[in-house]
C-alpha cells in the first residue's frame, strides 16, 4: 500500500513517525510524509530512510496560527490546498495523520473529495497537557487559547477517524469514555525504543568520569516542574543527610529552569544537583550508565496517567533500577518488568525513602536493573510494539484488495 502520513513540524526529528514509517516499509508498504517546514530545511523532497519526505513552506504566521488552530479558522484554511496537492501528486491508498494540529484539515480535504481510510494518531493527550505549558498560563494566550474547545475537537476528530492509534491501552479508556467510539476501533502502540539502538551508541568515558563514587540519580529528559523535577530537588534533601556524597543530574532542559535552579538554591543542594542542559540522545546511555538509580517522578494528571516516555524504556535499557510515579501507565510497565520501586506522585518523603532502600540493598538495585533489560530484549522494544500497527495496515490492504 502506499500511506501518507502527516506531520505538523519539520521533519527530521521525530522518532515516533520514523519508527512507525521504518516498520511499514519493511512490511513492504510505502510512506510518504507531508510536514510543515517551519525549519526551512532543503530540498522540499527528499527521501529519508526510505520515507518520501514532502516539505511544505511553513511561515512564522502559520507557526503562530498553530496555538489557535481550533479557535481562529485560518490555519487548517491555508493548508487545506497543499494537503490537496500533496494527495493528487502522489495517490495514495490510505492516510496516517500524526496528532491533532493537522488533522481538521486532512479529514475536510479526505470528506470531500477522496473518501480514504484514515488513521489518526495521537502521540499525547493535546488539550490535557496543553494545560500545564507555561506560556499559556500567561497574557495574552491564557485568553486566547480555549482548552474546552481543544478537547471537543480531539473528541470529534476521534470519531470522524476509520482508526485511532493511541500510546497507551489508559489513553484509549479516556477516549472510549468520552467519545463513546467502540474500543475495537482504537490501537495502542507505545513509545517504546529500539535497544540495539540505544546499546549501539558509544559510551562516553568522559561523561561517565565526572560521576562521583557514590550514588548517582539520574534523570534524562524535559526538566519542566510538571515532570516532578522539584520533587527530585527536594528528595534530595532528605536523601544527603543518609548518604552525603549522593548527586541528581538532571539532563534536560525546560523554559522553568530559573525557577529550579532557585529551588536548588534555597535548599542548600547547589552541591548535590548537576544542570547538565540537553543533550543528545546518544550520551543518554553514558548518563545512565554512571548512574545507580534513574527516576521518572511525573506529576499526576490525566496526560501523564495516560502516556509513556521513552525515558522508562531508556532506562531499563540502560540496566539500571527504575523509581517512578505512580502515574498508572507507568506503573503498569514498571510492575509488571519488576523493574522498580512506585512512589506517590510530588511526595518528596516518599521519593526519598525509595531512592534510600535502593541504596542500601544493592542487591535489589540490580535486580530491578536486570529485570527491566530482560523486559525491554523480550517485549517493551520498538520490533513488538510496531506488530500491532504492521497488523491493521496488512488487514486494511487485503480489505482493499491489494496482492
Amino acid at each position: 500500500m502506499r500511506i501518507a502520513f502527516f506531520l505538523d513540524q519539520s521533519f527530521p526529528p521525530d522518532s515516533r513517525v520514523e519508527n512507525e514509517a521504518h516498520s511499514l516499509i519493511q512490511a513492504g508498504h510505502q510512506v510518504h510524509l507531508f510536514s510543515l517546514n517551519y525549519k526551512k530545511l532543503s530540498p522540499s523532497r527528499v527521501t529519508i530512510n526510505g520515507i518520501e519526505v514532502y516539505r511544505c513552506k511553513a511561515g512564522k504566521l502559520l507557526y503562530k496560527a498553530s496555538a489557535l488552530a481550533y479557535e481562529w479558522g485560518y490555519f487548517h484554511n491555508s493548508l487545506r490546498e497543499p494537503i490537496k496537492e500533496f494527495i493528487e501528486e502522489i495517490r495514495p491508498d490510505a492516510l496516517h495523520v500524526h496528532d491533532m494540529l493537522l488533522a481538521k484539515a486532512v479529514m475536510d480535504v479526505n470528506d470531500r473529495y477522496y473518501r480514504l481510510p484514515l488513521t489518526l494518531d495521537l502521540h499525547e493527550n493535546r488539550p490535557e497537557i496543553m494545560q500545564y505549558y507555561p506560556h499559556l498560563q500567561k497574557f495574552p494566550a491564557k485568553h486566547l487559547v480555549k482548552i474546552d474547545l481543544w478537547k471537543s475537537a480531539q473528541n470529534e476528530l476521534i470519531r470522524r477517524a476509520d482508526k485511532v492509534v493511541m500510546v497507551t491501552p489508559e489513553a484509549i479508556d479516556v477516549a472510549v469514555r468520552d467519545t463513546q467510539e467502540p474500543r475495537s476501533k482504537f490501537l495502542a502502540v507505545a513509545n517504546t525504543i529500539s535497544p540495539e539502538i540505544y546499546w549501539n551508541y558509544p559510551i562516553d568515558t568522559k561523561v561517565v568520569k565526572r560521576f562521583k563514587k557514590g550514588f548517582d540519580v539520574v534523570y534524562v529528559g524535559d526538566t519542566g516542574l510538571r515532570r516532578g523535577t522539584d520533587t527530585a530537588v527536594r528528595a534530595m534533601q532528605t536523601v544527603v543527610k543518609y548518604i552525603p556524597q549522593a548527586q541528581l543530574v538532571l539532563v534536560g532542559k525546560s523554559t522553568e529552569d530559573s525557577q529550579l535552579k532557585q529551588l536548588v538554591a534555597d535548599l542548600g543542594l547547589g552541591a548535590h544537583v548537576l544542570f547538565e542542559g540537553w543533550q543528545d540522545v546518544s550520551l543518554f546511555p553514558s548518563y545512565i550508565k554512571g548512574a545507580e538509580v534513574c527516576i521518572s517522578p511525573l506529576h499526576r494528571n490525566l496526560h501523564h496517567d495516560t502516556t509513556l516516555a521513552n525515558k522508562l524504556f531508556q532506562y531499563m535499557a540502560g540496566e539500571r533500577a527504575v523509581v517512578a510515579s505512580d502515574c498508572p501507565a507507568q506503573v503498569s510497565v514498571v510492575n509488571k518488568a519488576k523493574a522498580g520501586l512506585i512512589f506517590e506522585a510530588a511526595n518528596h518523603e516518599q521519593l526519598a525513602t525509595c531512592l534510600l532502600e535502593l541504596y542500601n540493598n544493592p542487591t535489589l538495585a540490580r535486580e530491578f536493573g536486570e529485570n527491566g533489560k530482560k523486559a525491554v530484549e523480550s517485549e517493551y522494544n520498538w520490533d513488538c510494539t510496531a506488530k500491532s500497527l504492521i497488523n491493521y495496515y496488512t488487514q486494511l490492504s487485503e480489505v482493499l484488495n491489494f496482492p
